[in-house]
């Protein structure tokens, strides 16, 4: 099976308009138009009933005390660890694209709405639920796709795994309000192929 984007090629940089926000001269930052990638695939198994989407950071600081501070940086050698971006579950197995744009255009404050989502699928909360938990004016259920973000002082580009995931059931066993844990739990057992894809991404102007 394979995964491809006509957005952005695999290893290579991810798009501002496919990211949460975008360097800013004075301020940083500044959000973008977060539309989530084209994707595409090829050569899923026959017996494949649906698909999963996820899409992770897996190069997220492990500690927060450094994160977005004035006169500090995140050291590289810091221990990173994953930050989900996109779970979409029961993809139906006859699709074979997304469409730019298709699932996310924009930043919505407190989040999408959600699970429900196009082509019968479902989509699960991203982990910017948590991260704007304690945020009075952003806080709420963030489901589906919002893009990269990536602290603007981390000393390394991040890196955003698009993984495809072919199922021999039509409908991932998840319930509810769910996020990528449970579906990564839920599907053991009945991934009949796995397909990846990878952007990178910063908002350190020092980095390119």
């Amino acid at each position: 099976m394979k995964l491809s984007s006509s957005s952005f090629a695999d290893n290579q940089r991810i798009p501002g308009n496919c990211a949460f926000a975008v360097p800013h001269p004075t301020d940083h930052i500044t959000l973008s138009s977060n539309r989530n990638p084209q994707l595409s695939w090829s050569d899923a198994p026959a017996p494949t009933k649906s698909l999963v989407l996820i899409c992770h950071d897996r190069d997220v600081p492990s500690k927060g005390d450094d994160v977005n501070q004035e006169g500090r940086s995140i050291p590289a050698s810091l221990p990173r660890v994953n930050f989900y971006h996109w779970v979409l579950v029961d993809i139906p197995s006859s699709l074979n694209a997304i469409v730019a744009a298709e699932f996310s255009d924009g930043v919505s404050a407190r989040g999408k709405t959600g699970p429900e989502a196009k082509h019968g699928a479902r989509q699960g909360l991203n982990d910017y639920t948590g991260w704007f938990a304690a945020d009075k004016d952003m806080s709420g259920k963030y489901f589906g796709y919002d893009g990269p973000c990536p602290p603007w002082n981390d000393e390394i580009l991040h890196h955003y795994v698009f993984s495809l995931y072919a199922l021999d059931c039509a409908s991932c066993p998840v319930n509810g309000v769910f996020q990528a844990g449970d579906v990564l739990k839920a599907i053991e057992g009945h991934v009949l192929a796995k397909a990846s894809l990878t952007g990178i991404y910063t908002l350190n102007p020092k980095l390119g």
